[in-house]
C-alpha cells in the first residue's frame, strides 16, 4: 500500500469502526485512536517527504496511477509537494484537536465523528490529487458533510446557515466544474490526448483566448470556499451556527481548499489568464482584506468577529498568491498554514467560553481573566499572534507576503498593498478591544465566579493548536525551506 492512499483508507476504516459504536465513549476513543494514527502517519510522511526530496528532484513524490475510467482519461493519480505535506500536517492536528474539544458530544456522538471524518477524508484525497477530476471529487466529499454537520449538531438559525453556506458552495462548484472542464478540453491544445492529469496539462501551451474565458471561473469556483469578497457572505454565518470542532474545521482545514486549489490549478495551469485577471481579483482581494477587517470591529459576537477576521486574513492569501512571485507565495502558504491553526484555536477557546457562560456577547462577559486564567491567557496569545506579532507564525507569514507584494514597482501594486497593510492595524484595534472588554476590569456576573475549569481534553486541544503557532513563529525556516523548494516548478510555470 503506497504512503499517500493510506490518508484516504484510515479515515475510511475509522468511519467503519464507528459505525459498531454504542455510546460516546466509544465513539470519542475511536475517532481519538483514528486521529492520532492520522497525525502518526503526517508526521511520517513529513520525514519521509523531507528524505526523499533530497535524492528526487521530481515536482510530486509518492505519485501513483491508477486508470479510474478510460473512456475520459480519468485517473487515481496521486502525489505531494512540500505544500500538500504542509496541509496534510495542518489537517491532521486540526482533526485531531476537533476530536478533543467534542470531547463530551452527547447528542448523536457516533454520527457526528462519522461527518467530521468523511470531511476530513475528503480534505486528505483533495490534498494528493493530480487528476483534477478525482481532485474534484474529493473536494465534494469536503464540502457536503459541512450541511449535516450545521444543521443537525449546529445552533441559532443553523437550517438557514447550512442550507445557505450549501447553495454558495454547490454554486462554487458548479463554476469550478465549468473552469476543469474548459482546462480538459484544451489540454490537447498541442495535439495529445484530453487529460486531467495536472502535470501533464502543465506542459501544454493553452491557448490564450481559453485561458482569459476559463481563468476567472476556475478562480471564483476555488475562491468562493476560499470567502473571496463579495463571495464571503456564507461564511460568517455558518461559522456563527456551527458546533465548535465543526468551526475549526471549516475555518482552519475546508477554506484552505480555495486557496490551495488556486495556486495549484488556477495559476499554474492558466498563467496567461492569471497575468490577464491579476488586477481585478487583486481588488477583490484587498478589498476583502480590509472590508473583514472592519467588520470584525463592528461585531459583538465572538464567532462573528472571528468569522470576519477570517474573512480578512484569507483574503490575504488570495492577494498574494496575485503577486505571482516567489516570496508572496511563499507568505500565501505561510498564511494558510498560520490562519489554519489560529482560527482553529481561537475557534476551540470560543466553544470553552461559551460552554461556560453560555454567551458569546463581549458586552456580557467581563474579567473572565480572574475566574478562567487559562482559556484568558491563551486567547491573549492568539491575539498577539492573530495581529502578526513576532515569535508566532502569523508575522512570518505576512512579512512574506508584504514583502513579496512591494517587488512590484506599479502604483497600483504598491496602494493595493498599503491597503492591505492597513488591515493589521485594525486587526490590533479589534484583538485589544475583546481582551479589554471580556477578559479584563470586574467580573460583570457573579455566577462566572464559579465557573468550571479547564479539563485534560481540552489543554490537549488547546495544545495542539498553539505549539504549531509558536514553532513556525520562532523556528520558520524548516517549513518555510519546503514550501519553496515545492514554489519554484510552478512559479516556473506561471513566469
Amino acid at each position: 500500500m503506497d504512503i499517500l492512499s493510506l490518508f484516504v483508507i484510515a479515515p475510511v476504516l475509522v468511519i467503519i469502526a464507528l459505525v459498531f459504536t454504542k455510546d460516546l465513549k466509544q465513539a470519542r476513543m475511536i475517532s481519538m485512536l483514528g486521529g492520532l494514527i492520522q497525525l502518526g502517519m503526517a508526521i511520517n510522511l513529513m520525514f519521509a517527504y523531507i528524505r526523499e526530496r533530497a535524492v528526487d528532484d521530481s515536482i510530486m513524490l509518492f505519485t501513483r496511477d491508477l486508470v479510474w475510467f478510460e473512456q475520459f482519461n480519468i485517473h487515481y493519480n496521486i502525489g505531494v509537494d512540500g505544500i500538500s505535506v504542509a496541509l496534510i500536517l495542518l489537517t491532521s492536528i486540526i482533526v485531531l484537536a476537533g476530536v478533543f474539544i467534542s470531547w463530551k458530544m452527547e447528542d448523536l456522538p457516533k454520527e457526528f465523528f462519522i461527518s467530521l471524518i468523511v470531511l476530513s477524508t475528503g480534505v486528505y484525497g483533495f490534498f494528493i490529487s493530480i487528476d483534477l477530476f478525482t481532485m474534484f471529487v474529493f473536494y465534494e466529499i469536503a464540502v457536503i458533510p459541512m450541511y449535516l454537520l450545521i444543521g443537525i449538531w449546529g445552533s441559532g438559525p443553523k437550517e438557514y446557515s447550512a442550507m445557505k453556506l450549501t447553495l454558495m458552495l454547490m454554486g462554487a462548484s458548479a463554476i469550478l466544474m465549468v473552469g476543469i472542464l474548459g482546462i480538459y478540453f484544451n489540454s490537447n491544445a498541442d495535439g495529445g490526448a484530453l487529460t486531467f492529469n495536472i502535470l501533464e496539462i502543465a506542459k501544454v501551451n493553452i491557448p490564450f483566448e481559453a485561458q482569459k474565458l476559463f481563468f476567472p471561473l476556475t478562480f471564483i469556483g476555488f475562491a468562493i470556499l476560499g470567502a473571496l469578497f463579495p463571495f464571503h457572505t456564507w461564511s460568517p454565518d455558518g461559522h456563527a451556527s456551527a458546533p465548535t470542532a465543526v468551526s475549526m474545521l471549516h475555518a482552519g482545514v475546508l477554506m484552505k481548499l480555495g486557496g490551495y486549489g488556486i495556486f495549484r490549478v488556477a495559476m499554474f495551469l492558466l498563467p496567461e489568464g492569471a497575468l490577464e485577471w491579476s488586477w481585478f481579483f487583486i481588488i477583490l482581494s484587498a478589498t476583502g482584506v480590509i472590508y473583514g477587517a472592519f467588520a470584525a470591529l463592528r461585531q459583538t459576537d465572538l464567532k462573528y468577529i472571528n468569522a470576519y477576521a477570517s474573512v480578512s486574513h484569507l483574503g490575504m492569501v488570495s492577494f498574494a498568491l496575485l503577486m505571482l512571485n516567489k516570496t508572496a507565495w511563499n507568505g500565501a502558504i505561510l498564511q494558510s498554514l498560520s490562519h489554519g491553526f489560529m482560527t482553529a484555536l481561537f475557534f476551540a477557546l470560543i466553544g470553552m467560553i461559551y460552554g461556560r457562560t453560555h454567551t458569546r456577547d463581549i458586552t456580557k462577559l467581563g474579567g473572565l481573566l480572574k475566574v478562567i486564567p487559562f482559556i484568558s491567557v491563551i486567547y491573549v496569545i492568539a491575539g498577539m499572534a492573530l495581529l502578526g506579532l513576532p515569535g508566532f507564525s502569523g508575522f512570518v507569514a505576512e512579512m512574506n507576503i508584504f514583502m513579496g507584494a512591494f517587488q512590484h514597482d506599479s502604483m497600483f501594486y504598491r496602494v493595493a498593498t498599503i491597503i492591505s497593510i492597513s488591515a493589521i492595524v485594525v486587526t490590533a484595534v479589534y484583538v485589544l478591544r475583546v481582551v479589554g472588554i471580556m477578559l479584563m476590569g470586574p467580573v460583570k456576573n457573579e455566577a462566572y465566579t464559579k465557573l468550571p475549569g479547564v479539563t485534560w481534553y481540552e489543554r490537549t486541544g488547546i495544545l495542539l493548536l498553539l505549539i504549531p503557532i509558536v514553532g513556525i513563529g520562532v523556528a520558520p525556516l524548516w517549513i518555510s525551506n519546503m514550501i519553496l523548494e515545492s514554489i519554484q516548478p510552478f512559479i516556473q510555470g506561471v513566469l
